[in-house]
Parts: C-alpha cells; sequence; structure tokens
C-alpha cells in the first residue's frame, strides 16, 4: 500500500485503528501473535568456542596439523609438540583479535526507542516500543526516537534527523499531508517517520505501518544478514602458498622413497626419510609470524589514528583500487556554514568553517570593515535574532544545539562579532511563530530599547518574497518589482549553482498595538532584507588526500544519499568529479540490473539520493570489475556495504555503533586523509610480508636440498628433524618478525595498487626465493662433505658443522631480503630490530652446540675454533656471490 498518498481517514480504514482511540488491548495482542514483536531479529550467534576453532580452518593451518600428526606417527614427539604450540598460539592471536565481531545487530537493537506513547483503549500509554504493532497510534515530540515505522498523521513544525539512514546532515522537514509524486529515497518521504530516527523539533502524532524487520531499519538488519565476509588477497595468497607446499611436499616424499628403493635401501626407511623431508619443507612459523607482522600493523595505524578490527585488513588496505566514501561526515565537516550572504545587489563572502565562531567578511576579494556595511550588519543580526540555537564551549571546542541550519546563521554573526547576550538585553522577544513545514518560515515579534516593535522572518527564498512588498535596496527600502524580485531570484539561482542552502530573511517595522498579531498578519507585507547560503563544508584536508590516492591509483568514489548538486558541487571542489566522470542518482541505479551497472560503473565519480540496498548494490558491482573495494561510512545506512566492502572503514567520531560493528577498520579522527595513511601502511606491510616469505621459503628451500641432495648421493642425512625444526621456528623466527618492522623501500605511493590475483611468487619472488635457496644449501652440504670427508666416524660433529653453516647462511642472507634489487642499495643496518633479532638468534644457536644438555637433545657436538673458518666462509658464499653478479650487471 502507498501509505504515503493516503489521508488519515484511509490509513484508518486500511490498517483496521482508531486515530482517536487507538487499538484495543485484545487487538493488540491478537496482532502480537500473528505478526510478532516489533523487534529486530538476529542471526545465529557464533560462540567463543566456535569463534576459537575457526581459527584453524586456514589451508596452512592445516597443513601444520597434518606435519604435526605425521610427526607423531613417526615418534618425532618434540617437533610434534613445538608445531602444535606454534599452531595454538596463533590461534589465540587471532581469536581475540576477533572477539568483537557481529556485533552490528545489537546496535541497530539499541537504537530502537526503549519506550512510546500509544494510544490504547482511548487512553495515552508509555509502553516498551517492542509491544507497539501495525495500527497503533503514536505520539511523538522534539527529543524522542521513533519506535517504529509510521505514517505521520498530525504535525507541528516538525522536524526529524534521519542521518543515520540517509547520510544527509540536516534534519528533515515533514509534513502530515498526503503526497502524490514517487520519492527517490527515504530522504523524500515528508509524511514518514521511520524507526531509530531522532526528533530534533515539534511534535506529531503518526500510524505505525511497519514493526520490527518490516521497518527500514529491518533491511538494513536484512542486508547486514546477507552481506557475505570477503576472503582477503592475503588469506588467498596463504591458502595458494599451502597447496603449493604440499604438493611440493608430496613430491620429495615419492622421488626420495623411488630413489632410496632403486638403490637398494629398504622401503619403510626411505619412506620414513622422504616424510621427514616433506615435514622439513614446511615453514611451520609462518602462519605465527604473519598474525604478529599484522598485529604490529595495528600497533603502527593505532597511532596513525585508526583502529583495526580484523587483522587481514591491514594487509587487504595495501590491495584497495577504489574507496567509495559517504560525504556527510566523511568528506565534509557536519556542520553546516554560512559562506555567502547577498543584500540589495551586493554579495559578500565569509571564511572560516565549522562552528568556529572565528571569520572575516570580503567583498570581491577585499576584506571589509562591517561598520561600513550596515545593510550586511543588520542581515546577520536578524538572523540571530529569529534564532533558537545555541553554540556550547566545552573542553576547548564548539558544540551546536540546536537547529544546524539556525546553527549556521549564528555562528556567522558571531564572527561579525555580534553578541548573543547583548542582543538579548537591547531586543526583547515578545513573541514567536515557529517554523512550520507548510508556511516554511518562522518569525519573531520584537522590541528595542527605543520602544520600537517590528517582525523577524526567515525560510525559503520563494516563499518569503512571495510575502513581501518592499525590498531594501543601497539601505533604502524600495518597493519590490519585477525586476527586483528576478533580481533576487537571480541571486537565489547563483547561490544554488554551488549547492549552498539558501535563507531569505525579511522584517517590517509594527506600532505597539498590533503585537498581539496573528502569524498570516505578521509575516505579510515584509520589507525583503537578504539572503545568507551555506554549506556543510569539505574537510580542509581531503582534497589532497584524494589527490594523493589518485597518485597511487586508487579512484575515490563518492556514494550520499544527499541532493546530486549538493554532491556534485563537493566532488568537484574536491578533485573527486574530474572531466567527463558522471553523476547517478539512485531512481536510475533501481532500474539497472548489476549487470548493467558494471558497465557504466567506472565511470561514474558521485552517486547521489541513494538507499542502503544501491550502495551495496555499486560495491558488488565494482568487485565483479575487479576491484579491492574500501567503503567508508558513518551510518546506520552505510553498514551493510561496508560489511560487503573488501574492506570496511568507519567513523570513530561520529560514526554509528552500526556501521562500526560492521566495518574492519574505524578512523578515530572521522578524517578521510587518515585512509591515504592506512593505504600506505597496509602496503608497506604486504611487501614486509612477501620479504620475510622470501626470507623463510629460500631457508626451507636449502634445507630441502641439502638433505635431497645428501640423499641423491647415498649420504648420511646432513641435519636431523629437531634441528630443522629450531632453525625453522627459533633461528628463523625473530629474523622474519623483524622484517615486518621493516620502513617502506622507496615511495609506495606513487605506484598503482597490486592486482588482488597477483601470486605469492610473483614479481620475480619465485627465482629469488629458488636461486638463493640453492645457494644456501649448496654451501651448507659441501661444509658437510668436507667434515664428513675427513671424519666419516664422526657423523654427529659433520651434522653439527651442517647445521651451523645453514643457521649462518640464512642470517647473512636476510639483510638481503630487504631490498627487491640488492644487499648494497640499502643501508643493511637500517633497521635496528632487524640487527638485534640476528644478534639475539646468534646468542641462541650457541647454547645449542656448547650447552650439554641441549647437545643432547640436539644431537650436537661442540665445535673446535678452526671449523669455525670454514662455517663463516661457506655461510657468506650465497649472499656475496649474488651482490657481486648484481655489481657486475650494474657496470656492464
Amino acid at each position: 500500500m502507498k501509505f504515503r498518498e493516503m489521508n488519515a481517514k484511509e490509513i484508518e480504514a486500511a490498517l483496521g485503528t482508531n486515530r482517536k482511540l487507538g487499538l484495543t488491548d485484545e487487538e493488540v495482542k491478537k496482532r502480537q501473535q500473528d505478526k510478532g514483536y516489533n523487534e529486530l531479529h538476529e542471526g545465529e550467534k557464533q560462540s567463543a568456542l566456535l569463534l576459537f576453532f575457526a581459527q584453524f580452518k586456514d589451508f596452512m593451518v592445516i597443513v601444520l596439523l597434518a606435519a604435526t600428526l605425521i610427526s607423531g606417527l613417526l615418534g618425532e614427539y618434540i617437533d610434534a609438540i613445538a608445531i602444535i604450540a606454534i599452531v595454538f598460539v596463533n590461534g589465540i592471536l587471532g581469536f581475540f583479535q576477533e572477539r568483537r565481531a557481529e556485533k552490528s545487530l545489537e546496535a541497530l537493537k539499541d537504537m530502537a526507542a526503549p519506550q512510546i506513547q500509544v494510544l490504547r483503549d482511548g487512553e495515552w500509554r508509555k509502553v516498551p516500543s517492542r509491544e507497539a504493532v501495525v495500527g497503533d497510534v503514536f505520539k511523538f515530540s522534539s527529543g524522542d526516537r521513533i519506535g517504529a515505522d509510521l505514517r505521520i498523521i498530525e504535525s507541528s513544525s516538525l522536524e526529524i534527523e534521519e542521518s543515520a539512514l540517509t547520510g544527509e546532515s540536516l534534519p528533515a522537514v515533514k509534513t502530515h499531508e498526503p503526497i502524490g509524486h514517487e520519492p527517490d529515497g527515504i530522504g523524500d518521504e515528508e509524511n514518514m517517520a521511520f524507526m531509530g530516527t531522532m526528533v530534533t523539533r515539534g511534535s506529531g502524532t503518526g500510524i505505525v505501518i511497519g514493526i520490527g524487520m518490516n521497518t527500514a531499519m529491518g533491511k538494513i538488519a536484512d542486508l547486514l544478514h546477507s552481506a557475505e565476509t570477503v576472503v582477503t588477497p592475503l588469506q588467498r595468497r596463504l591458502e595458494q602458498l599451502g597447496k603449493i607446499l604440499i604438493v611440493t611436499a608430496l613430491f620429495l616424499t615419492l622421488i626420495v622413497v623411488v630413489t632410496g628403493v632403486i638403490q637398494g635401501n629398504n622401503l619403510y626407511t626411505m619412506f620414513l626419510a622422504g616424510v621427514s623431508l616433506a615435514v622439513a619443507a614446511i615453514p611451520e612459523g609462518l602462519p605465527a609470524i604473519v598474525t604478529v607482522a599484522l598485529s604490529l600493523g595495528v600497533q603502527r595505524l593505532i597511532k596513525k589514528k585508526a583502529i583495526v578490527r580484523k587483522l587481514p585488513a591491514v594487509e587487504t588496505l595495501g590491495c584497495a583500487s577504489v574507496i567509495c566514501s559517504d560525504k556527510t561526515g566523511t568528506m565534509t565537516q557536519n556542520k553546516m556554514t554560512v559562506t555567502h550572504l547577498w543584500s540589495g545587489g551586493t554579495t559578500w563572502n565569509v571564511s572560516g568553517t565549522g562552528y568556529e565562531p572565528q571569520g572575516e567578511f570580503f567583498h570581491e576579494g577585499k576584506k571589509i570593515s562591517l561598520k561600513d556595511e550596515k545593510s550586511l550588519r543588520q542581515l546577520l543580526t536578524f538572523g540571530m535574532l529569529c534564532n533558537n540555537a545555541e553554540l556550547l564551549a566545552k573542553d576547548e571546542k564548539y558544540i551546536m544545539d540546536g537547529d544546524p541550519t539556525e546553527g549556521a546563521l549564528l555562528v556567522a554573526a558571531m564572527k561579525a562579532g555580534l553578541n548573543r547576550k547583548q542582543l538579548n538585553e537591547k531586543f526583547k522577544i515578545i513573541k514567536e511563530f515557529p517554523f512550520d513545514s507548510t508556511r516554511k518560515m518562522m518569525s519573531v515579534v520584537v522590541s528595542d530599547e527605543a520602544g520600537k516593535h517590528f517582525v523577524v522572518a526567515k525560510g525559503a527564498p520563494d516563499v518569503l518574497i512571495s510575502q513581501c512588498e518592499s525590498v531594501l535596496w543601497d539601505d533604502k527600502t524600495q518597493y519590490l518589482t519585477r525586476d527586483s524580485v528576478q533580481q533576487v531570484q537571480k541571486a537565489v539561482d547563483g547561490l544554488a549553482e554551488q549547492a549552498l542552502r539558501t535563507i531569505a530573511v525579511g522584517y517590517k517595522p509594527i506600532s505597539s498595538g498590533t503585537v498581539l498579531l496573528d502569524e498570516s498578519e505578521a509575516e505579510k507585507d515584509l520589507i525583503f532584507m537578504g539572503l545568507q547560503g551555506m554549506i556543510d563544508p569539505p574537510r580542509p584536508e581531503v582534497k589532497q588526500a584524494v589527490k594523493e590516492c589518485r597518485e597511487a591509483g586508487i579512484r575515490t568514489v563518492m556514494i550520499t544519499g544527499d541532493h546530486a548538486a549538493t554532491a556534485k558541487a563537493i566532488a568537484r571542489q574536491l578533485g573527486i568529479l574530474r572531466g567527463k566522470e558522471k553523476v547517478m542518482e539512485g531512481r536510475m541505479l533501481s532500474n539497472m540490473s548489476i549487470e548493467e551497472l558494471e558497465n557504466t560503473v567506472e565511470d561514474v565519480a558521485v552517486f547521489a539520493r541513494v538507499s542502503p540496498e544501491h550502495k551495496l548494490k555499486i560495491v558488488k558491482a565494482l568487485q565483479n570489475k575487479g576491484h579491492v573495494v574500501a567503503m567508508t561510512g558513518d551510518g546506520v545506512n552505510d553498514a551493510p556495504a561496508i560489511k560487503s566492502a573488501d574492506i570496511g572503514i568507519s567513523m570513530g567520531i561520529t560514526g554509528t555503533d552500526v556501521a562500526k560493528e560492521a566495518s574492519s577498520l574505524i578512523l578515530l579522527d572521522d578524517n578521510f586523509a587518515t585512509i591515504k595513511s592506512a593505504i600506505k601502511e597496509g602496503r608497506n606491510i604486504y611487501e614486509n610480508i612477501r620479504k620475510f616469505i622470501r626470507y623463510l621459503l629460500a631457508s626451507n628451500v636449502g634445507e630441502i636440498l641439502v638433505m635431497f641432495f645428501a640423499m641423491l648421493c647415498a649420504l648420511p642425512l646432513p641435519l636431523i628433524p629437531i634441528q630443522i625444526l629450531w632453525v625453522n621456528l627459533v633461528t628463523d623466527g625473530l629474523p622474519a618478525m623483524a622484517l615486518g618492522l621493516d620502513k617502506a623501500e622507496g615511495n609506495v605511493m606513487k605506484r598503482g595498487p597490486r592486482s588482488q590475483n597477483e601470486g605469492v611468487f610473483a614479481r620475480g619472488l619465485g627465482w629469488k626465493i629458488i636461486s638463493r635457496g640453492f645457494l644456501i644449501g649448496l654451501s651448507t652440504l659441501i661444509a658437510f662433505m668436507v667434515v664428513y670427508k675427513a671424519h666419516p666416524d664422526r657423523l654427529p660433529y659433520a651434522q653439527t658443522v651442517a647445521f651451523t653453516t645453514l643457521v649462518l647462511a640464512q642470517l647473512i642472507h636476510v639483510f638481503d631480503c630487504r631490498s627487491e634489487v640488492s644487499i648494497f642499495s640499502r643501508n643493511p643496518f637500517g633497521n635496528p630490530y632487524l640487527v638485534g633479532a640476528v644478534l639475539s638468534s646468534l646468542v641462541l644457536v650457541l647454547p645449542v652446540i656448547y650447552y650439554q644438555p641441549l647437545q643432547t637433545i640436539f644431537h650436537t657436538v661442540p665445535i673446535v675454533p678452526r671449523d669455525w673458518l670454514l662455517i663463516l666462509g661457506m655461510a657468506s658464499i650465497p649472499t656475496f656471490l649474488l651482490a657481486g653478479s648484481f655489481l657486475v650487471r650494474k657496470t656492464k
């Protein structure tokens, strides 16, 4: 049913209610039994235990659990215990990072009014909002939160703040009259009130037309249920890596078993040897190191005013190719500000934004003194007189109490040096006619110190000028002519082209005997005073942030519930809308399939008058085109799209709880520019992850090859499993974590975002891993063979030399991993954490060689001093051989 088109009697008949008596208690119970209570349904909650076990679903973790099982079956119990401990610690880290997730619907429920005034059996009662039913008659006034979706049937100066649903900064003016036209969205439903919104002015009565999940808020809750959690690029890459390692491990096992049997060895013995080698191929510490690296990134982002709620989002930031941003409160300040004034053919500009009562006045670019501008001072004075807003100073910040439009008029007057207290002493308000959606005006009757009386009015320009008979021109009152009306309209159009909301001000002197006149008498035969144009101004730092994102290959798209003209003006100011890029409105989106939207979505820079469903549709279309989408917002209406985006970003100050809980990143300062810093950090984190993957896997390749070549040469194993595990978890672990703290190499924000489909071994990483691993394995094998051939009866000593050579080769190689080019392209000691980690690893390996209890566990023996020369020489060969080849190539 189209309730917006019906009158009150038609709605009563359609819903079986009575606006004078309300529903009976019996009818209410019947409807509750039939349709349920007025509450939002929750999805199936995930218990803490299930959330903990969910941390073990990643493919790499499953691989490690398989390795644990195999180690246990082979009797390598120390290995099994060590691996399971690493997996468990990794699970705990992930669990605590995500414990606060999935609270969106709880926050939505909190926005529902706890108590409502409802008419039952002819009397007004206060009841819990969950007991409301369709057909109930509600009464509400300023300060009340609407408890269900209503069709307004009575209203008086009614305004409702709907920004959480629409994204619009100004309260919506409401009426009770039927509306025949089709609205573009919630923001145009002028005779409706919606669950969770707040009455900011006036009062009204409405009939409930929707409860629970059948409200606008309920539709958003449904979208949150259906919004899928996106698998991040990092999760995909680690799963890909896990599969590669499994295939590699199975292949090595097969090769070793077949080779050993051909050489005449026992099948069971060779199978055990092959499985041991396969287990050694897995970098056990990798998942934990990735988790720790992401956690460290979280700490760095906190210092940059961003809180990460979901760990993988840190790395995903680096892939972002499109930022879909809400306008109000994200790109703008959500503080209406007067920027232009017009009176008698003269236009002035006002500096300063927000609620800070500091600014200057300019005419044609030159600063002016208000002493010389009588009409301007009068225009500002009248804007302050006909005004109920209050500017409050709190903790060195200014907070507006009241209507944002009136707040803008108040601040403009204060910038001119006008003082509310002094003005109230000079002028006395005798009578006020509040703003009404039908009249679209507000007026006051005042008297000054001399006892003179006059009316001051403000309102929509077209309405107010129709009530005027004169106009103030060059500080003189003239009769309003067709020419002067055209001049006023031209001024209104000029301000509208700049997307300014325009308020007209008028006045008229009256005799003391007529102060008790009614509003129709007060608001006619006025003198047109002038115009005040205002806008919710852009944040000053956003324009530069948009530019820097563009240089980094990231496109910014504005998505807002506001009008197209306003959005277009702000987008042009910020550099979002350029060239042939388009502006698209919600009504066009409604008629497009997802496939049709995909064909045009990359040409659109601004989406205006959109609903929550539209936002979700835009995000999906961009993702289908291969983009990694970051979605920012602060309202309830943003939450479904925030949750579905690759990176959901909410505002920490102005953001609703619903938006915060749906997001993976919260901006503590509500600053769009912080997103740029977060993306830079995300890119650096990914590069650091590549560094330690390169380091860890090159080490593992070295371990595999030294074992594999030894088996092929019919030599004893140069390393035993417990030694390999020590290298993988302890010796390699600290330097790998230190690589995660490395500073960005070059200017990471001057190149485009990487593809989300980029493989683990892209950009030459696979070759670097294999070539470095080959040289590490070869040098370790040579060291082993030299000692073993000299002393074939001292196998443990030769294995200790091989173990130590492998450790040192890897610790030298870690400095080469800091650069994509060469060890010489960066200061080797530029990362103090890495230097400390390498020294710590050296300290940890020495007790394994020289401390007797550890010698027993790791099957090592003390190394004599002269063999240290062999170890150091062989360990240095891989890195310096590669560095030498780089220098040779560079000189050619």
